[in-house]
């Protein structure tokens, strides 16, 4: 999930320098949802990996 952010940041860099405006507003705002989400799944994962008490193979 964090490449696909990072691919939509690319995107609206690229867009942004051409001058697509409306184009890199919208990858912009899909790059920083994407960021967000794969935070929160990456907390999560966390606060319920270390809770789990693994075992070591």
């Amino acid at each position: 999930m964090l490449r696909y952010a990072v691919i939509f940041f690319v995107i609206a860099i690229i867009a942004a320098v051409f001058g697509f405006g409306g184009i890199a507003g919208a990858a912009t705002e899909i790059a920083r949802i994407l960021f967000v989400v794969f935070i929160v799944l990456f907390l999560v994962s966390l606060i319920f990996g270390r809770g789990r008490g693994g075992t070591a193979i």
